[in-house]
């Protein structure tokens, strides 16, 4: 018996959400739809400062999880916790240390060298197998970034949609593109390929975050392209069940539920080649595109769905078939053999 879980995630101070938080909460239910007992435990984690962030390591690491059997670690630095029984599914290290570091701070202080070596060794250490029973990553983009930085295994364990009922419906005029407003999602690709769109196709933005007010001023006016702000999810579902098809060109990104949400609505994928998990669920002419990071390249795709509507359809259907497989149900039962080992 597992006992009682406890599944450990980060709070922001503004207790903003999003995919991952959907993805948290998905878990735990999906735990005790099998007949476990868990809990989500918060640890507020703050990132606006170096120091805030020292101290979020530190709150990790004193977290009283007494209370459980088992625990399960998931985003930085939730795996700093101490446990006999600990199995992390990282949604993934803090990367504005990692890959980013270079984008984020290109002409980088000797300080700020030294923050990210601390992070790096931090995280080592946090997940060397003598405090982690086993590592399992959301996505192969996970993965590679675990064994590259610091030199630490794991299984690649792809997690169901934390949202559901999504559905088909018609084929519209428009592209539908959620999620948060920030330069590595890349939304402004996807604003520049529009100049370069010759049919009456609209594009969607639903969504908040940092670089809005800079999306918006890059859209220039444009009629065609609207911004919907922070969406209720019967909303976004609906805009799926609706939309053409569904533009994710994200930078490396770790997974992305938009891929799996659009699918779920039998909807094709646009994206490129150097967005990362995506192009593992994206197959480049049957279930979406998958192109170079160009703005007429893209364009020239959007336009191709709206002029073959049954070659949306194809690709959509297609797509819905390829991500059948991924369940709740295979997730907790690999997580519970790992816990029970």
């Amino acid at each position: 018996m597992l006992g009682r879980i406890g599944v450990v995630a980060p709070q922001s101070p503004t207790r903003e959400t999003g995919g991952a938080e959907r993805f948290f909460h998905g878990l735990v239910d999906a735990l005790r739809r099998e007949g476990h007992s868990a809990e989500l435990v918060p640890v507020l984690v703050d990132e606006s400062t170096f120091e805030t962030i020292e101290e979020s390591y530190l709150r990790a690491y004193d977290l009283d999880v007494a209370r459980f059997d088992t625990v399960i670690s998931t985003k930085a630095p939730t795996y700093a916790v101490q446990h006999p029984r600990h199995v992390c599914y990282l949604v993934h290290t803090m990367r504005v240390f990692y890959d980013m570091f270079e984008d984020a701070f290109p002409l980088a202080t000797h300080e700020q060298r030294r923050q990210r070596r601390m992070v790096l060794d931090l995280d080592s250490a946090c997940l060397d197998p003598a405090r982690v029973r086993k590592t399992f990553a959301i996505g192969h983009e996970v993965r590679e970034r675990l064994q590259r930085f610091n030199a630490r295994e794991a299984e690649v364990l792809h997690p169901a949609l934390g949202l559901d009922s999504f559905s088909p419906g018609p084929y519209g005029d428009y592209l539908f593109l959620p999620g948060r407003l920030h330069r590595w999602k890349r939304v402004d690709l996807v604003i520049e390929a529009f100049r370069h769109v010759r049919t009456s196709l609209r594009l969607l933005v639903a969504g908040t975050g940092e670089d809005e007010a800079h999306l918006r001023k890059s859209a220039n006016g444009d009629p065609r392209i609207v911004f919907l702000g922070r969406v209720e999810d019967e909303e976004l579902r609906s805009h799926y069940m609706n939309c053409l098809a569904v533009p994710f060109v994200p930078l490396r990104e770790d997974y992305g539920y938009v891929t799996l949400e659009a699918f779920a609505s039998a909807k094709p994928v646009i994206t490129c080649v150097d967005s990362g998990e995506p192009t593992h669920f994206v197959r480049d002419g049957e279930t979406g595109f998958v192109c170079p990071a160009d703005p007429k390249l893209l364009a020239a795709r959007f336009d191709a769905l709206f002029e073959d509507r049954a070659l949306a359809a194809r690709m959509g259907e297609a797509g819905r078939r390829r991500t059948e497989g991924v369940q709740w149900t295979h997730v907790v039962a690999t997580l519970a053999g790992a816990m029970s080992a």
